[in-house]
């Protein structure tokens, strides 16, 4: 996982955790769906702070878990003996012992890269027949139709900041015809609303991101701080409901 504004380091771990506590459980229980077996082998593309890939590892024992990024600062290589961890931008590298996978996870990671449908491509290649791929990842939603002043101005500087670092903040929903191109079968999706509102978990990770990126959107001039307050406290109000994001979940086997 990958922030796409800079952050203030010494926040980063609080904000990982959140991320995997809205997002892990979601994560988790797609692969439970699944015939895992105790001795797959499976790769985490993009692991960021290792959450899923720590989960794999006690899930596989017999198997073994790929945890590839380009930061692997932290990742703890001696969670399992069953994990190998590397450092390597998956997008342009095949990760080692990459070929016959069962089972490959890609998070938060396609809306980053040049080429998405390339990726895909590639990842389909290391699956062995029969193997699973998991996609999921972000469709924002016009800033434009949020039900509030301060929700339409933050959401259109944060969409149109993700875009000028390279991001694609349209992926998500490409992603059930981009697996279904490449010749996995099965596939299926599953949506979650994100937003103001959606749970208590959402709102702490909307918060904690605002705290980490906002300073640097203040910074540039494209933010108040008094918007980035107006905008952690509109959180909290029912009438400021909404749906800013859609968290589009992806699989199908090969």
């Amino acid at each position: 996982m990958a922030t796409e504004i800079p952050a203030k380091p010494a926040d980063q771990a609080a904000f990982n955790r959140l991320w995997a506590d809205n997002y892990d459980g979601r994560t988790t229980g797609i692969i439970e769906g699944l015939p895992i077996q105790p001795t797959w082998r499976c790769l985490d593309a993009g692991a960021g702070s290792g959450s899923m890939s720590y989960w794999l590892a006690d899930r596989v024992p017999q198997g073994s878990v790929i945890a590839i990024d380009t930061d692997v600062s932290l990742l703890d290589p001696g969670y399992a003996p069953n994990l190998i961890v590397e450092q390597a931008d998956v997008s342009v590298k095949e990760p080692d012992g990459s070929a016959g996978l069962d089972l490959i996870l890609i998070r938060a990671v396609l809306s980053l890269v040049p080429d998405p449908g390339k990726l895909i491509a590639r990842a389909v290649s290391w699956l062995a027949p029969g193997g699973w791929l998991l996609a999921e990842d972000f469709y924002f939603m016009p800033a434009a139709d949020s039900p509030t002043a301060i929700g339409r101005k933050v959401g259109e500087i944060y969409i149109r900041a993700f875009e000028s670092s390279g991001a694609k903040p349209q992926v998500g929903r490409q992603l059930a015809s981009a697996l279904a191109r490449v010749g996995l079968t099965g596939v299926r999706t599953s949506i979650r609303p994100l937003g103001p509102g959606e749970s208590e978990t959402q709102n702490a990770l909307m918060r904690a991101r605002m705290e980490l990126q906002g300073p640097a959107l203040v910074d540039s001039g494209a933010l108040a701080k008094e918007d980035i307050d107006q905008f952690v406290a509109a959180l909290y109000r029912p009438e400021c409901q909404d749906v800013t994001t859609l968290l589009f979940s992806v699989w199908g086997q090969r």
